[in-house]
């Protein structure tokens, strides 16, 4: 079945791999080929910017989540240049991939292009940023990136930035809403185009989402809290907000993200289909979607990269959905959101 993914860090694991292109890439979970060749109708690519990097604590044997361990946590901060570089080289990876692949996968930036594209056999290559911290505070910002293509914006990761806060385990913090620039650039966002995407955000932030935004936003990469307690998941008040207003949350293969017990390493399928049953029961069918976060993500994964997509449709078919409700799922949900954002 075709399907339409809303995230994959494929780009940053090229960068990493040192690879010009990612036509065809060893030990990753997606390529351009490979796309091409399981029919997938569109794949957002994630330039995933890190805006710190963690060392390890000086003790060795720390637990880090102690604040009483009188030992400091070295956190390397990047600057603007680094992140900027970050994001440069994952774009011409990108171009590149455009460039040289142009008969099996093309760029888009619109539904009309999604669907140029797919009458010519093309998978639809969107482009989006994973961590807004690259906009700076910048209005201007925002317009280059939309002029380089990007048409979904992640608000955060897993620190705060000039947008809001991320999710956390702490629930003050979880609280935290969105920086008066981050209202700004949301509603500009809105206007411009690009797709909010408030995966990693924080409670707080969602919430001042959903009250700035008319339309469709997404949760790009999220499953069900009641599900698997993860903060990076969406409770059940959340879901039926992001269905109201017409988004989409899209599933997760994370396996801390599909289990209770955050120690089980294992994605499995059965799991997936009982995240996808709370989406329906509790937001109804338009609001679910596709997230895998393929080549970030690691574990014992039962679909371990796109080829083996169609396991999931098998199994929700066996699970008593119909063909029209797994297209739904997997990629008319987005193209619908597609339509009416982009």
């Amino acid at each position: 079945m075709n399907y339409i993914d809303m995230h994959c860090d494929t780009l940053a694991k090229a960068v990493e791999q040192k690879k010009e292109t990612a036509k065809k890439l060893e030990h990753t979970m997606v390529d351009a080929e490979r796309l091409h060749r399981c029919g997938t109708k569109a794949q957002f690519f994630a330039m995933f910017l890190q805006q710190k990097k963690e060392e390890n604590w000086s003790d060795p044997g720390h637990d880090p989540d102690d604040c009483r361990s009188e030992k400091r946590k070295i956190s390397l901060w990047y600057n603007g240049a680094e992140i900027e570089k970050q994001m440069q080289d994952m774009y011409a990876v990108y171009q590149n991939t455009m460039e040289n692949c142009a008969d099996i996968i093309a760029p888009a930036c619109t539904y009309e292009d999604l669907q140029r594209n797919w009458q010519q056999k093309k998978v639809s290559a969107f482009l989006t940023v994973e961590n807004g911290c690259v906009v700076d505070g910048k209005m201007e910002r925002l317009e280059q990136l939309y002029q380089m293509g990007v048409r979904l914006i992640t608000l955060t990761w897993n620190d705060d930035n000039c947008f809001g806060h991320p999710h956390a385990k702490d629930a003050g913090r979880m609280q935290l809403g969105l920086m008066p620039f981050g209202k700004e650039a949301v509603t500009y966002m809105t206007e411009r185009g690009i797709l909010v995407d408030v995966s990693h955000l924080s409670d707080g932030g969602f919430y001042d989402v959903a009250e700035l935004v008319k339309g469709p936003f997404v949760a790009s990469h999220s499953n069900c809290r009641e599900l698997a307690p993860a903060t990076r998941n969406l409770t059940d008040d959340m879901i039926r907000i992001l269905a109201e207003h017409g988004g989409v949350c899209g599933l997760n293969f994370y396996p801390p993200f599909l289990n209770t017990d955050p120690v089980d390493k294992v994605s499995r399928i059965e799991r997936m289909c009982e995240h996808v049953k709370h989406l329906v029961n509790v937001g109804g069918i338009e609001c679910v979607g596709i997230g895998t976060d393929f080549d970030g993500i690691e574990g014992n994964l039962e679909i371990a990269d796109c080829m083996e997509m169609e396991k999931l449709f098998d199994a929700l078919q066996k699970k008593g959905f119909c063909e029209d409700d797994i297209e739904r799922i997997a990629y008319k949900n987005v193209e619908r959101v597609i339509r009416e954002v982009m």
